[in-house]
C-alpha cells in the first residue's frame, strides 16, 4: 500500500475539520463549484498540498465544517 492510500484508510471514519475555501455557488471563470469544496489543515496530500475535501449533502455556503470522512476520490489530474 502506498503512502497516500495508508494515510486516506487513516481518515476514513474519523473527523475532520475542513476549511473551506470555494463555498457552493463559488464562481471561477465560467465554473460554479457545485458543492462546498476545501481542504483539511494538516494533511499533506500526494501532490504535496493540504488535503482536499468536498462536503456533500450541505447546499448552503459554508466557511469550515467539521465532518466524518466517508470516502475518498483518486482524481488523475487536478483539470
Amino acid at each position: 500500500m502506498d503512502p497516500r492510500e495508508q494515510i486516506i484508510n487513516g481518515l476514513l471514519g474519523k473527523t475532520v475539520h475542513v476549511e473551506v475555501d470555494r463555498p457552493v455557488g463559488y464562481r471561477h471563470g465560467d465554473m460554479v463549484y457545485p458543492v462546498n469544496y476545501g481542504y483539511v489543515p494538516g494533511i499533506l496530500a500526494g501532490d504535496g498540498e493540504e488535503q482536499d475535501a468536498y462536503i456533500l449533502g450541505i447546499d448552503t455556503p459554508l466557511r469550515s465544517f467539521d465532518g466524518q470522512v466517508i470516502g475518498a476520490i483518486r482524481r488523475k489530474n487536478d483539470g
